[in-house]
């Protein structure tokens, strides 16, 4: 198995680019399924999650040509298989995504409980109740969920929490479904205006998506069509996070500063020194003072990045409250943050304060999940002495050929 053997404790520079975002690469596969004519799906990250993803379309029946890097054509006219592979889909959150689009053109749908990062409870149940919803009829046996219909109708829903994934899907099912479909308490992120944005110009009739409140109204088909994926405000706001907590003076290019308003905003709160392009940040040596964030879904402060900028927080000054509202599990990899020298009290599954700014030491790490996998890495940039972090497959998972670009930057980072 992969490790990255990380010697922290300087101070990086230079320009790091940043890919195409993983959640929007995931969905627009899943929605190239729904059309029988082919999709040019361009800007897709080398990763390990929009690979797996890739095998299961291609499981399904579907064509896979990649005609150059980071461009792929999609062609599911020959779609055939309704069973999305357990042993892949167990291993990837996003296979929920394919649900769908099987139900939309094959009228049924077999499928495990999908897998990804151990961040806590992340249930099904409001997948279900909207297909149930749209005339689906569901059922579970054994270790599967099996759905079926014979063509899905526009119906009204209430999400009972916002769900990303879940808007996306009930989107895509209600694109073909006969009749008009009205989705309430939405998730509002850019992957879901972008997936809108890809299905209408292939034909489907959504307003409102990157709102609460989204109206689809079905059509019989939708035509092929192409779509370049956005900038993954993650990464970039990762990479943000990065170098102001190693100090650093570095820009981060081709993103969207747009999607990270809430980051800045707190990065502002910290005294970070930055200056917003067009379409980068440049990152200047700060002097960090402590704040709190609180997660939300977007427009708020994204979870995904709870982690890494709970490394910041090691070395701002003062005290730091976060707390975690969308998973409960999601604070567990701070255990191994203390053993590395950081200063962090645990007042429930929720909510942790830091104090800093602390020196951290080198230390031999288990990556747990992508971002927790991020945020050790940032942290042993930041670390004196070497650190190991193993299981790189959960780092690999989101963020492409992450030491690389690094090294471009200064880092001594070496995949074992």
């Amino acid at each position: 198995m992969n490790k990255f053997v990380i010697t922290g404790g300087k101070k990086l520079k230079g320009v790091i680019e940043v890919k195409g975002a993983k959640n929007d690469a995931l969905v627009i596969f899943a929605a190239s399924l729904l059309t029988s004519q082919p999709v040019f799906v361009s800007n897709v990250p080398d990763i390990e999650d929009t690979k797996r993803l890739l095998e299961l379309v291609e499981k399904l029946g579907c064509g896979i040509k990649q005609i150059r890097t980071g461009e792929y054509k999609i062609s599911a006219k020959k779609l055939k298989s309704y069973l999305i592979d357990p042993e892949i889909a167990k291993k990837i959150r996003a296979s929920i995504l394919l649900t769908a689009p099987l139900l939309a053109r094959l009228g049924r749908v077999k499928f495990p409980h999908p897998g990804g990062c151990v961040i806590g409870e992340r249930p099904i149940d409001q997948f279900l109740s909207g297909y149930k919803n749209m005339g689906a009829k569901t059922r579970s046996r054994g270790n599967l969920y099996e759905i079926s219909t014979s063509r899905l109708k526009g119906a009204e829903f209430i999400f009972n929490n916002i769900t990303v994934t879940g808007t996306e899907s009930m989107i895509m099912a209600a694109v073909l479904a006969k009749g008009r479909t009205v989705l309430k308490n939405c998730a509002c992120e850019p992957e879901v205006e972008s997936l809108a944005d890809f299905l209408n110009s292939c034909g489907a009739k959504i307003t409102g998506a990157g709102t609460p409140y989204v109206a689809i109204d079905g059509v019989a088909k939708l035509r092929g069509g192409s779509h370049r994926i956005i900038p993954d405000r993650v990464e970039a706001g990762s990479f943000v996070i990065l170098a102001a907590a190693t100090n650093s003076n570095i820009i981060i290019k081709n993103c969207e500063p747009r999607h990270l308003d809430s980051l800045l905003g707190s990065l502002k709160k910290t005294g970070v020194n930055f200056k917003v392009n067009k379409n980068s940040i440049e990152i200047r040596s700060s002097r960090l003072k402590s704040t709190n964030i609180k997660t939300h879904e977007y427009p708020g402060f994204p979870t995904d990045l709870q982690a890494p900028f709970c490394v910041l927080l090691t070395q701002s000054k003062g005290s730091g409250l976060v707390h975690e509202i969308i998973y409960e599990g999601r604070l567990m990899w701070t255990e191994e943050l203390k053993r590395m020298g950081a200063n962090i009290h645990t007042y429930d599954p929720h909510r942790i304060e830091i104090k800093g700014p602390t020196k951290l030491r080198g230390r031999e790490i288990e990556s747990p999940d992508i971002r927790a996998g991020m945020a050790y890495l940032i942290a042993a940039l930041c670390a004196k002495g070497r650190s190991t972090i193993n299981n790189v497959y959960q780092i690999d998972r989101g963020y492409e050929k992450i030491e690389k670009r690094l090294r471009k930057i200064g880092a001594n980072i070496h995949r074992i």
